[in-house]
C-alpha cells in the first residue's frame, strides 16, 4: 500500500494557526521565571494560568483560568488546552 505523506517545514510548523489558535497552560511562578527571565518577578510556588498564540508567543499570564480563557475569546482565538 503506498501512503502520501506531507512534510512540513519547522517553520511553517511553527506559523500554523497563528492568529486563530491559542492555548491555555497551566503553569506554576517557577516555570514562568525559567521559561521567561525578563518576567517580573513573582513569588515562587503560585499556580497561574498562560494563553500563548499558536507559535507560543506569550499572550497572557493570570492566576485565574477564566481570565485566560476570556483574553483569547477577546482576541477570537480558538483554545486548545495543553497538558
Amino acid at each position: 500500500m503506498n501512503q502520501t505523506r506531507n512534510i512540513i517545514s519547522k517553520d511553517s510548523l511553527a506559523v500554523l494557526g497563528n492568529g486563530r489558535v491559542g492555548y491555555i497552560r497551566k503553569m506554576t511562578s517557577d516555570e514562568v521565571t525559567e521559561r521567561f527571565p525578563e518576567a517580573p518577578e513573582m513569588q515562587p510556588g503560585i499556580d497561574l494560568w498562560a494563553l500563548f498564540g499558536a507559535d507560543g508567543t506569550p499572550i497572557l499570564l493570570s492566576d485565574d483560568k477564566s481570565t485566560a480563557y476570556g483574553k483569547a475569546v477577546e482576541d477570537e482565538l480558538a483554545t486548545v488546552s495543553v497538558h
